[in-house]
């Protein structure tokens, strides 16, 4: 039975996505290496619908790797801001100026080419070689690990070593040739994000529900096995809104770090006050205001973030390279975190 799952796995797949695939995303039936790059590198840990119109806007204004490179840092952050995992970008800046400045602004053509740019993983390697050049390899994303945990009744969590051996073997084993890698691939995208999904996977319309070893089992709803529970450490901030008139304060995050690269709130300790904050950075406040405070998740931990907002005067002298006066009214083509664009629109609330 095992070895007939193996031998039929890949023509399963590859009829089923002929027939049901996906096909009208915007990265779909594109051959260029930049475009399945950058949605390669979007896709990783952020969902299909959230990606297409960052997509889209990213491509309206870096149309190609050259444009791109020679972009300040700044307008890549700022169209970036909201999509989370901000080295992604720091790394798709740096990987564009390599291929300009080395490679005379030709992306690379081979698999192990391409895993020399920052940011481009194994299985990310593998996806772009296959879209893009039609070159076997395997891939391994969280969708691809759930469906070959089901079909083959893998037991463990997929991010513990062990498993993640034994399933990155399994994907090599399975790999069509040439010819069919192209919709090989891409479905095993689909069939993890439309049919075996985490939760109420649609096992009838599956091309391996007669043959999955889990659904045989009764253990969908139990394989992959879930990440080990962890508490999630809680750290506070406060922020400051400082604003003169309608321009806004903006401090810019080291890189790296959370949100490295994008313009930020002045934080301060939870505790502390938030006059005194403004005063150290110079600023006298004319008036302070307590702002309803919010979580905000990350993968590590959760944060709590307290906002004051503080009317200034704003000195004479220029503010210093990492602080930024901004018009309120430019805050949302900003490269700004999540958290800190909600603090800035509810101003105007």
């Amino acid at each position: 039975m095992q070895s007939e799952l193996l031998h039929d796995f890949a023509p399963r797949l590859i009829a089923w996505q002929r027939d049901h695939g996906r096909d009208s995303l915007p990265w779909h039936g594109t051959q260029d290496a930049y475009r399945i790059w950058l949605s390669e590198i979007m896709l990783q840990q952020t969902r299909v619908e959230t990606v297409i119109d960052y997509y889209l806007r990213f491509l309206a204004r870096f149309p190609d790797v050259t444009t791109l490179a020679r972009a300040p840092e700044e307008a890549v952050m700022a169209h970036w801001a909201g999509l989370g995992y901000y080295s992604r970008a720091r790394n798709l800046h740096a990987a564009a100026r390599q291929i300009v400045d080395t490679q005379a602004g030709c992306f690379p053509t081979t698999f192990d080419g391409l895993l020399q740019l920052p940011g481009v993983g194994r299985s990310t390697a593998a996806a772009i070689a296959a879209f893009a050049y039609r070159l076997p390899g395997a891939i391994l994303d969280g969708n691809v690990k759930r469906v070959l945990a089901r079909v083959f009744a893998i037991d463990g969590w997929p991010g513990e070593k062990r498993v993640e051996a034994g399933l990155w073997n399994l994907a090599e084993t399975l790999l069509p040739d040439a010819a069919g890698i192209r919709a090989y691939t891409q479905g095993l995208m689909d069939l993890g994000a439309t049919l075996c999904t985490r939760a109420r996977p649609r096992c009838p319309a599956c091309p391996f529900g007669d043959t999955c070893l889990a659904r045989k089992l009764g253990r969908q709803s139990e394989l992959p096995r879930p990440r080990p529970k962890k508490t999630l450490a809680k750290k506070s901030t406060a922020m400051l809104i400082l604003l003169h008139g309608d321009e806004i304060l903006l401090e810019k995050r080291p890189a790296p770090g959370i949100w490295g690269g994008l313009w930020s709130l002045p934080e301060f300790p939870i505790d502390a006050d938030p006059a005194h904050a403004a005063a150290v950075l110079g600023y006298h406040a004319n008036e302070v205001r307590k702002r309803p405070a919010f979580e905000h998740g990350f993968t590590h931990f959760q944060l709590h973030i307290q906002p004051w907002l503080l009317l200034v005067e704003r000195p004479l002298v220029a503010a210093e390279a990492v602080h930024l006066w901004l018009p309120l009214a430019d805050s949302e083509r900003a490269a700004l975190p999540a958290p800190v664009k909600r603090i800035v629109r509810s101003l105007s609330e």
